[in-house]
């Protein structure tokens, strides 16, 4: 009888199974990828491999067709990484330059890096990609400790990966910052109705915001929300498949002191690492006594990545970003993946 109830489970979810698949060919499915990383649960150990059959994606209610699970291996090595450090981190984080740079030399040939600093709201190139690691490591110097006139880690972020040639290799990026955004945190953002809504409040409780409290417009108050522009970033990484990383370090002046904004900046930070399918390394807002089991960690994760191929749902005329999930039922394995691909119109060919 048990055998029997095990077979018509077996039989019903291989039903919903091809039953969302024809649903979804029917409705004019485009292909779609993206990279992924098997994460072990536990440590740095090595989680199993991942094959077709392990792999599971999801749009709505519907699962997809997966037509391909491929190691990021041999000859699907290769790895443009970029390391970008932000200018207004405190001087200090120099004990730590030679870790980044052991991390650049533990690398394999297939892994190609640049180095850049945050400032400005953009950054400065200060190595283009390249596989010479050598090259790369001479590239890594102290940040300047100093503010500009427009500090924000987020339009750095937006700015490079505007400018990254699309490949269809591994994206990633390494942000070394406190996740300040010291141009936005002086500019009015949200309407206090907003704010105290989403803080759990009445619209006249007065919430401290600078966004505008109960008092009227134009009154300065402390404590923002998480900056705008993390969002932007977040999405425009996943747009073009540039998966998310960040050390949290220590910046200079008063903010960067501010437990607060601190808090924050690492909030803005973990949400484009979760969201791109990278990952916030921090001790909250301490200065980590050694970044080496943070990018042991990170160098596990891109020996462990796959490049998925399955068909999405478009929405619309125009390209757009959809929301998906990736599963697994392996045993110890967590997938690291984006929360969204940009799937393009039916007829326009591969997702770019």
């Amino acid at each position: 009888m048990k055998t029997q109830k095990s077979l018509l489970v077996l039989a019903s979810i291989i039903s919903v199974l091809l039953y969302s698949e024809q649903r979804a060919h029917a409705q004019g499915a485009v292909p779609v990828h993206l990279v992924i990383t098997d994460a072990a649960l536990q440590g740095n150990a090595t989680p199993p491999r991942l094959d077709i059959s392990a792999v599971k994606v999801k749009q709505g209610k519907n699962y997809l067709k997966v037509t391909q699970v491929v190691p990021a291996r041999d000859a699907a090595a290769t790895l443009q990484f970029f390391i970008l450090i932000d200018d207004t981190l405190d001087t200090s984080i120099g004990n730590h330059l030679q870790e980044l740079k052991d991390f650049i030399n533990a690398q394999p040939a297939s892994t190609q890096f640049g180095v850049g600093y945050m400032s400005n709201a953009t950054f400065q190139l200060a190595q283009n990609f390249t596989p010479d690691h050598n090259a790369a490591t001479k590239a890594i110097r102290l940040p300047r400790g100093n503010l500009s006139t427009m500090d924000s880690p987020y339009l750095s972020l937006i700015s490079l990966v505007k400018s990254w040639p699309k490949q269809n290799v591994r994206r990633e990026v390494l942000l070394v910052t406190d996740g300040i955004d010291r141009l936005r945190s002086e500019s009015p953002q949200l309407s206090s109705t907003r704010v105290n809504s989403r803080m759990g409040a009445s619209p006249g409780m007065g919430v401290n915001t600078r966004m505008g409290p109960a008092f009227g417009p134009g009154v300065y108050h402390s404590m923002p929300e998480i900056s705008v522009d993390a969002t932007t970033a977040s999405e425009i990484s996943q747009r073009f498949n540039v998966i998310v990383y960040s050390i949290y370090g220590v910046g200079v002046g008063r903010m960067g002191r501010s437990s607060w904004e601190a808090q924050l900046g690492i909030s803005g930070l973990d949400k484009m690492a979760e969201e791109t399918g990278g990952e916030c390394f921090s001790l909250s807002t301490t200065q980590l006594v050694s970044f080496k089991p943070y990018l042991d960690r990170l160098q596990n994760y891109l020996a462990n990545q796959y490049f998925v191929a399955f068909d999405a749902v478009p929405k619309g005329k125009k390209g757009s970003l959809q929301r998906v999930k990736l599963e697994t039922e392996i045993p110890n394995s967590e997938l690291l993946a984006p929360d969204n691909v940009w799937v393009e119109p039916q007829g326009s060919g591969t997702a770019k």
